[in-house]
C-alpha cells in the first residue's frame, strides 16, 4: 500500500520559542494558573519600565518643526528603537525570573518565595 504523504518545507518553530515544563511552572505556587498570573503581572511591570525608558530616550528627539536636517538626525532615534526591539520580550524575562526563584509573590496574608 503506497503512502500519499506529501512533505512540505514548513519553517521550523521560531528559535526564540521555548517549550516550558508546566509542572515546573506550577511548582512554586501549586497552581499553574496562579503561576501564570504572577508571571503576567511581572511581565507587565517589566514592559511598563521598558516603555518609560524608551519614551524618555525618544523624548530628546521631539521637535515641533520637521525639516530635512531632522530626518538625517533621526538615525540615532532609529538605532535606539531597534535596540529596544531586539531586547528579550517581557514575558520571557518574567518567566525566567519566576523559574529561577528571583521573583517574590504574595497570596493573601502569607508571603511566599517563588523558590520551588
Amino acid at each position: 500500500m503506497a503512502s500519499n504523504i506529501v512533505k512540505t518545507s514548513t519553517p521550523a518553530a521560531h528559535s526564540s520559542l521555548v517549550t516550558r515544563d508546566i509542572d515546573k511552572i506550577a511548582a512554586p505556587t501549586g497552581n499553574v494558573y496562579e503561576s501564570v498570573a504572577v508571571v503576567a503581572k511581572r511581565a507587565r511591570q517589566i514592559s511598563v519600565k521598558m516603555k518609560e525608558e524608551l519614551n524618555s530616550k525618544l523624548a530628546e528627539f521631539a521637535s515641533s518643526v520637521d525639516n530635512l536636517e531632522e530626518v538625517f538626525e533621526n538615525r540615532e532615534q532609529i538605532e535606539i528603537s531597534r535596540y529596544y526591539e531586539k531586547l528579550p520580550k517581557s514575558t520571557s524575562v518574567a518567566t525566567d525570573e519566576f523559574l529561577s526563584g528571583k521573583l517574590m509573590h504574595r497570596r493573601g496574608d502569607t508571603e511566599e518565595s517563588a523558590n520551588a
